[in-house]
């Protein structure tokens, strides 16, 4: 099988391709650190935002256990048990609900992620529908991350989940546990990475797609705006002011770096009188991936909702694509991002 630049071929006609759909992700969800939550103030605009994300049709929905940490632990999947609760029944069965359990160093052996996914299903009432591996521990445990997917595919023979996906899993890795998978029937669904038009590491995206694409299996793209500076205006670094340290450094960073980028951005918003964040949304669904934007509220939710209804045309990818490559900065690749 052939992978790298070649997968621009799949693109054609006036819309991109085999488009992907778009999710969202809940990491903001119970992070204080990043996202400064706080529960008295955001509890109730988040139920607010995870009522108009499903009432639009986002039915992917992904968390993790470690979203949420110290007194907050598990906070994101406590949060969506509790909002999935009060759907009907027949919406509830629409939605896949996606977590991913973290491989910290003493979570080891076939049975070392047992606790942590019942204590998952626990927080969300049942409603799992996918288990994931949070990050690769191929470049320092390897023998960790083998034994801990043996034991998350001991779970989907047994019927306790119906599906398994990975997360920051480069391709050669993703060969050779989809392979691992298969010698055992059963089927690897997801991977997600990083991909945004600010993601690190362009030929490893590239070579990641092709891939995914070969092994038929749905590549999830998360931080897709770059923690929001793809959203932003140019014109408007002095209004945007995160809430957290972290946040205001990567913007410090970043903005400057990113308004030829984001200048591309909001030329194609205005025409199509759509925001830039759809614009962003629609540049990782054409590159191949099904996007995970973070939100945080009711706005945000059918914004991102509304990225579903077009597409990018062909020159206009190529346009952000030029932009893209001649921006020197980048965000952060994940440290634990495996080749």
């Amino acid at each position: 099988m052939s992978h790298g630049d070649g997968f621009n071929e799949i693109m054609a006609g006036s819309s991109m391709g085999r488009l992907n759909g778009i999710g969202f992700g809940t990491w903001a969800w119970g992070n204080k650190f990043v996202w400064g939550y706080d529960p008295r103030r955001d509890d109730d605009r988040l139920q607010a935002t995870f009522r108009q994300a499903v009432g639009s049709g986002l039915n992917l929905i992904d968390t993790a256990d470690s979203y949420g940490t110290g007194r907050l632990s598990g906070r994101s999947e406590a949060l969506l048990g509790t909002f999935i609760e009060e759907l009907p029944p027949m919406r509830r069965s629409q939605l896949l609900v996606a977590t991913k359990l973290a491989p910290f160093p003493w979570r080891l052996g076939r049975q070392g992620l047992m606790r942590a996914f019942q204590a998952s299903r626990q927080r969300l009432r049942g409603h799992l529908q996918r288990v994931q591996l949070h990050w690769s521990t191929a470049r320092y445990a390897p023998w960790q991350e083998t034994s801990l997917l043996d034991g998350l595919a001991d779970l989907v023979e047994a019927g306790q989940v119906a599906e398994l996906g990975l997360s920051n899993v480069g391709p050669q890795r993703l060969i050779t546990i989809h392979s691992r998978l298969a010698d055992r029937g059963i089927p690897l669904r997801s991977v997600q990475v990083q991909c945004s038009l600010l993601a690190p590491n362009d030929q490893r995206l590239r070579e990641l797609v092709a891939v995914a694409k070969d092994l038929d299996v749905e590549l999830l793209g998360y931080s897709p705006l770059a923690f929001g500076v793809l959203s932003c205006s140019p014109g408007m670094e002095a209004n945007a002011s995160p809430r957290t340290w972290l946040r205001q450094r990567l913007f410090r960073r970043l903005m400057p770096a990113s308004v030829e980028l984001r200048r591309s951005l909001e030329s194609i918003a205005q025409a199509r009188g759509v925001s830039m964040t759809q614009v962003a949304l629609n540049w990782c669904r054409a590159f191949g991936t099904t996007p995970i934007p973070g939100i945080r509220t009711a706005a945000q939710a059918q914004d991102v909702a509304g990225a579903l209804t077009w597409t990018l045309s062909v020159e206009e990818k190529t346009a952000l694509d030029r932009s893209r490559e001649r921006c020197r900065e980048r965000m952060p690749d994940n440290p634990f991002q495996s080749r």
